[in-house]
């Protein structure tokens, strides 16, 4: 199939994007390299700088490449981010997208793999969580990602437009040889943020001190708890959707996870036992916009697509993305 991956420069998108170039298809980026990286971009794929809702762009692309489907990861992700800037995710996520959405319709492009978000479900009222639960977003982020599902749905209804959307949860790892994983400049998620820290203790030989938000969480050890899954797990969710939609079949909502929570303390502990070095925890007030306990239910995507995660430790996570930080 020949693919648009919009964000294919980024952490989620080139190592989905090398995933489906060693499953023969062929790929286009498009990519503002705003948070993305020029050299992780796949060599076999072709690379357009510009934005989703550059239309005309969009459309050309379409049009030039023959374009079979769209894999749609560009976005920004960042919970504190979008509380501070509510406009700016809604411009991005929605309107710029929309735009996208209008040159689909018009090149005559009618499937797309949504990289959406378990923020969608806000603070859940039972775990694990299913698709068909309430969607309550408590941040902007996952608002905005929701209000993009509903167009979505709308685009369904209005011109026949196929879509699967990806409702993933803590995205973690590397490319397993630690060639290609997540450069984010600043740091937010977690492990990442712990990595850089550890990297600092090997280097420095002292035991750099963490910052770990929030200790007062109504969990086991009052810290918050998330459902990881490794990036290339999800990248081949997204291959599997995407040629699910390929297949003529229909489209669906589906949760992408393990189905296994870790506290914060706990991801802690495994980065230190993984990497060998120590850290100096200081305890500090919770980031404002961030659920209790996040853990999902994939049963769906795993009966539709067959999707079974290969690389579901936690350990593995930590020690494949410490293999990129030494590439």
């Amino acid at each position: 199939m020949n693919i648009l991956v919009t964000g294919g420069a980024g952490y989620i998108g080139s190592i989905t994007t090398r995933l489906l170039c060693e499953r023969g298809h062929n790929c286009i980026v498009l990519d503002t390299l705003e948070n993305g990286h020029l050299t992780a971009v796949d060599p076999r794929a072709g690379l357009t700088i510009g934005s989703v809702g550059n239309q005309k762009l969009v459309e050309e692309l379409l049009r030039t490449h023959a374009i079979d489907a769209v894999i749609h990861l560009a976005g920004y992700i960042e919970v504190a981010d979008s509380k501070e800037f509510p406009e700016k995710y809604y411009a991005n996520n929605v309107e710029a997208p929309r735009r996208m959405l209008e040159a689909m319709r018009a090149a005559g492009t009618s499937a797309l793999v949504f990289s959406s978000t378990a923020a969608v479900y806000g603070e859940p009222g039972r775990v694990p969580i299913l698709e068909d639960d309430p969607k309550q977003p408590i941040n902007p982020y996952g608002a905005s990602k929701l209000v993009f599902e509903e167009a979505l749905d709308a685009a369904a209804a209005s011109w026949g437009l196929r879509s699967i959307r990806l409702r993933y949860f803590n995205v973690a790892g590397a490319w397993p040889d630690g060639s290609l994983g997540e450069a984010h400049v600043p740091e937010t998620h977690i492990i990442a943020r712990i990595l850089e820290a550890l990297l600092d203790a090997e280097e420095t030989g002292a035991a750099p001190q963490f910052s770990l938000f929030g200790t007062d969480y109504p969990t086991p050890d009052g810290t918050c708890v998330r459902d990881y899954i490794h990036v290339c797990d999800l990248a081949l969710a997204h291959a599997l959707a995407l040629e699910a939609l390929g297949a003529d079949e229909d489209g669906g909502v589906y949760n992408l996870a393990n189905g296994q929570g870790y506290s914060n303390r706990e991801v802690l502990a495994t980065a230190q036992q993984v990497t060998g070095h120590a850290l100096r925890v200081a305890e500090v007030p919770r980031r404002p916009g961030d659920p209790a306990v996040l853990i999902a239910d994939a049963t769906r995507a795993r009966e539709r697509f067959g999707w079974q995660p290969q690389y579901p430790a936690l350990a593995d996570m930590i020690a494949h993305a410490w293999a990129w930080y030494h590439s």
